[in-house]
Formats: C-alpha cells, sequence, structure tokens
C-alpha cells in the first residue's frame, strides 16, 4: 500500500507548476494531462504540482480538481509525490479541497494566503492553523503576495512551521532576502521553496531548498542542471544555465500566467493553449515572442526542453549530489 505523504519531507529541486489542458470544448484534456505528467517525471521533476495557479485552479470545479488530482496519483505511481493545490480565500473551502486532495491520494497540499479579504496576521495564523488540523497530508503555504494583496510576515511562518502537518513554504514574494531570515525561525528540516522563476539561483544559492516552477514545464533540463550545478557549488556553471532561463523566464511572464506556458507548450505539441475566462490566449505579439524564444531554445538547448533525452552531464551531476 502507498504511504500517503512520502517524500515530501524531504523535497528539493525543481518541480513544475503543471497547467489544465482543455480540449477544443473547453473540457479538461485528460490524455494530454497524463501525457505532459509522464514526460515531466521522465524529466526528473521532483514533484508534481497540480491544480494551483498555474492550473487555472480558480477556474476548475471540483469534480475537475479531484480528477486531475486522482490522475496524476495514478501516472505518478510513487515514483514522484504529488503536491495538490487546495487554497482558497474561504477557510471551510480549503479545507474542503484539502479533504479532497487526501481522498485523491496527495502527498501533501499547497495551500496560498488568502486573497481579496485581506486578513491580518492573526487570521492567516488562524487560517493555515484550521486546514493543517482538518487533515493527515503535509501542508506548503504558499506566498504570493501579488495575487493575494497580503502576504505571510516572518513571524506568522515561523509559528505556523511549529505545526507537525506544515512542513515548508513556497515562496513567490521574491525577496531573496527572506530565506536567510526565515532559516533561523524555522530550522534545517523545513522546506523553503522558490515560487518565482525570476530570482530561483539567487534563491537557491542562499540554501533554498528547490522551485516550484512555472519554466520547467518548457525546459526541465536546464532548471535540474541549474539546480545541481548550484548544490555542488559550481556557481560558475549555474548562471551559464541561469541565462537561457531567465531569457525564457521573461517570455514565459509577459502576460498572465498561464497563457504563455500554455502557448509554448502548445507549440511544443503538448497540448491546447486554451485558457478559461477571464484569461484569454495571447496577442500576437506575444505569440511571437513565445516562437521565436522556442526556436532559440531548441536550436541551443535542444537536449535540456520537455521530452528530451537526459544527457550524460546531467547524470553525473545528480550521482555527485546524490554521494
Amino acid at each position: 500500500m502507498r504511504t500517503i505523504g512520502r517524500h515530501v519531507s524531504k523535497l528539493s529541486g525543481y518541480a513544475p507548476a503543471l497547467p489544465t489542458p482543455f480540449d477544443r470544448d473547453g473540457n479538461v484534456d485528460i490524455a494530454a494531462f497524463e501525457h505532459l505528467c509522464e514526460r515531466q517525471i521522465d524529466e526528473g521533476a521532483a514533484a508534481l504540482v497540480v491544480c494551483g495557479t498555474t492550473g487555472e485552479a480558480p477556474t476548475l470545479r471540483p469534480a475537475e480538481h479531484h480528477v486531475l488530482v486522482r490522475t496524476a496519483v495514478d501516472v505518478a505511481r510513487g515514483r514522484v509525490p504529488v503536491i495538490a493545490g487546495a487554497g482558497s480565500n474561504s477557510t471551510a473551502h480549503a479545507i474542503e479541497l484539502t479533504k479532497d486532495a487526501e481522498a485523491g491520494g496527495a502527498d501533501a497540499v499547497l495551500s496560498v494566503v488568502p486573497y481579496y479579504n485581506k486578513p491580518v496576521q492573526n487570521g492567516l495564523y488562524a487560517h493555515f492553523s484550521a486546514i493543517a488540523h482538518s487533515t493527515g497530508l503535509p501542508v506548503i503555504l504558499y506566498d504570493v503576495p501579488s495575487r493575494t494583496a497580503c502576504g505571510l510576515a516572518d513571524e506568522t511562518i515561523a509559528r505556523l512551521a511549529e505545526l507537525p502537518q506544515i512542513i515548508g513554504l513556497k515562496d513567490a514574494t521574491g525577496d531573496v532576502t527572506k530565506l536567510s531570515r526565515l532559516r533561523s525561525l524555522v530550522g534545517s528540516q523545513f522546506r523553503i521553496l522558490s515560487g518565482d522563476d525570476a530570482t530561483a539561483l539567487a534563491f537557491l544559492a542562499e540554501g533554498g531548498n528547490g522551485c516550484i516552477s512555472v519554466t520547467s514545464n518548457v525546459a526541465p533540463g536546464l532548471c535540474r542542471m541549474m539546480y545541481l550545478a548550484c548544490k555542488q557549488g559550481q556557481l560558475s556553471k549555474a548562471h551559464q544555465f541561469a541565462r537561457p532561463i531567465a531569457q525564457l523566464t521573461g517570455v514565459l511572464f509577459r502576460e498572465s500566467n498561464p497563457a504563455p506556458v500554455k502557448y509554448a507548450l502548445n507549440q511544443l505539441g503538448l497540448m491546447s493553449a486554451k485558457v478559461r475566462l477571464p484569461l484569454v490566449e495571447l496577442s500576437e505579439q506575444s505569440c511571437a515572442a513565445v516562437v521565436a524564444a522556442l526556436e532559440r531554445m531548441c536550436d541551443l538547448y535542444s537536449d535540456y526542453m520537455i521530452g528530451s533525452l537526459h544527457t550524460t552531464e546531467v547524470s553525473a551531476l545528480e550521482a555527485a549530489v546524490a554521494g
């Protein structure tokens, strides 16, 4: 029998924040999602993160949320953990989503700071504490003030880290100094993951455990190489990979996520570019920018793009880090 929650307490490396594919009628395309999950596992993803911001969680119906989590779990077959987005600005709804993710076999939940309500820090503590006490799953906090209009204070994160169920943080503040401040407050076992591709290298260099990434949907090999080089202390090599990652990241955030990354994956033959309202598909100018970036990346870094085989260089670095 599989053990729910395994692996997550030691989570490290790059985990893609997976987009949700839709078919031409706007329904979830399960076959495309299965294929994407399998591709990412083949490319060495540290985990599969489903039904988050990139997965268009606010527009997913409860039944769709459940089937996406269940599908990722079935595809993963215990090879990597599945982390299910289960956040809401309603605590009761967040608990419902958390319980559903647990019933679907997820290994952990990613729980976002409540958006729109703008609660005070005591309210944030009470919200996440209620979620933690409602489930047997590990909970990873998700702090993204650009989308939520409020953020977690360091002291609130430290208080929450004392709860056994809360095992980590996805930090999408873009503040790379936050990691050094937090580490002394939460201890070495608490997982601190970047949620901001643009500052991921600086975050990793400061001792971050990994990154929940949009860019790794398209260039998983580059992201893994940068992470592994950084962990080996090979910062010059890490910077070599960081440059093309930064160029690709810039294109993937020209317009609201996940429209650009879905268009990129569409160009690579992996899914439809369709998004759900109120999001709309990319402008012609952004489409052209994505195509140009992909052409450049495939010319220069084809071995590191989604669907490529692992390179000897990646395998060597993985062995060194594992050793």
